[in-house]
């Protein structure tokens, strides 16, 4: 008989740790060894986000209380396997340093090695990671770990070809991220090559039109802005939204008659959409023009994979797509369904799959994934590998 306390409850899900509520508040987060330090594309700082409270929360959610029941009715507590990812498609990696994280937390005797680095391009069909160690630690990780590097992968390969395209100007994400998972969208637009616009209303002053029309006007907004960052002593780059030309040369009037603590000018609308589909970017390379190199600016709306070259070219510094629909909510992520293997098993036109041949399991992606819309879903998968599996069990006398 196994010990079902045992089975049940793994390190991340005791009785009392299931139902505690996780609080973010760790500017730094270490893992069994696992220290940003040492990560070559680093998350964003931020002074109140626990990413082991959100893997934790995952893990929770998953486990109900009371853990995965399937894999106790079926995978014997003390087999050990080793289960490889493989890409499933062409594209930016990312998510690898989380995914250990992940595996570490449900179980530090899991050994995980990996042949590439989260920001790498891998090619369909490349096995660019295993994991070793007890199966039903694996299984319990296994879709929390790809559902941060599906969602992480598909930013980042949006990302990369985004920044591609924008160049010279640099790619921007905005706030519009899912709840929960800012900094994990936020580091994924770095490892695909973009920048980061501020974390949250705590690191960066950003007077948007609501704030321009209750102050009364750009100028009176900037100066309220420069009198409180001067009472509150605080530093902090400062950002003002502009829809027209005149509205960028009050501010430009402004700068030269005030000591300011403005950075960055947003040039709002100034793309303009045609009738044949293209954009006409004068009004914006006007802008750009006016400003000289005083201030940075950012260019928003009308943000597409067709027009964001044409925008890179005015001279801009910034390009962020502040409409919904960007770089979170059209991302191909990345989709897994695992099952036992079927007999002469052909996927229907709509999913991709393979067979591990006569080893015990069928993996099944979807190419269109929650988030999958204007990109194509960069797929991958967690395959175990079965036969070690059996040849533990036969020498535990389980098989």
């Amino acid at each position: 008989m196994f010990s079902i306390s045992s089975i049940v409850l793994p390190r991340w899900c005791t009785t009392s740790s299931c139902r505690h509520i996780v609080r973010m508040a760790a500017v730094h987060t270490t893992i069994a060894g696992l220290s940003f330090e040492a990560v070559a594309i680093k998350p964003p700082s931020h002074p109140t986000y626990d990413l082991e409270g959100i893997i934790k929360l995952a893990l929770a959610e998953d486990a109900g209380g009371r853990g995965d029941v399937t894999s106790m009715a079926t995978i014997p507590f003390d087999m050990e396997v080793e289960a490889h990812f493989l890409a499933k498609d062409d594209g930016i990696i990312a998510g690898i340093v989380l995914a250990e994280m992940v595996f570490q937390e449900v179980d530090p005797s899991l050994k995980v090695k990996w042949s590439r680095k989260d920001g790498d391009y891998v090619q369909k069909g490349l096995q660019f990671g295993k994991v070793y160690g007890r199966a039903h630690s694996i299984v319990v990780a296994e879709r929390i770990a790809l559902n941060f590097m599906q969602r992480m992968s598909g930013i980042a390969t949006l990302t990369k070809a985004m920044a591609d395209a924008a160049h010279p100007a640099y790619i921007l994400e905005t706030r519009k991220t899912a709840p929960g998972l800012r900094l994990v969208d936020k580091w994924a637009v770095l490892i695909g090559g973009g920048r980061n616009h501020r974390l949250g209303l705590f690191d960066m002053v950003l007077i948007k039109d609501n704030h321009i029309s209750i102050a009364g006007g750009i100028s009176n907004a900037l100066r309220s802005v420069d009198r409180y960052l001067e009472q509150e002593n605080l530093q902090m780059e400062v950002e003002v939204e502009t829809r027209t030309h005149e509205e960028v040369k009050e501010v430009l009037q402004y700068a030269s008659q005030t000591k300011t603590s403005l950075t960055r000018i947003m040039l709002d609308n100034m793309v303009v959409p045609l009738p044949n589909g293209d954009v006409d970017v004068s009004m914006l390379k006007e802008a750009v023009e006016l400003i000289n190199g005083k201030f940075e600016t950012e260019a928003s709306g009308n943000v597409t994979f067709e027009t964001v070259h044409k925008i890179g070219q005015t001279g801009v510094t910034y390009i962020s797509r502040i409409c919904h629909c960007f770089l979170w909510h059209h991302t191909g992520a990345m989709s897994l369904q695992a099952g036992t293997e079927v007999e002469n098993y052909m996927p229907h036109n709509d999913l991709c799959g393979f067979q591990c041949s006569n080893q015990g399991f069928l993996v099944v992606f979807s190419k269109n994934g929650a988030l999958t819309h204007s990109v194509k879903a960069l797929d991958i998968s967690l395959k175990i590998d079965t036969e070690l599996a059996l040849e533990v069990g036969r020498r535990t006398k389980r098989a």
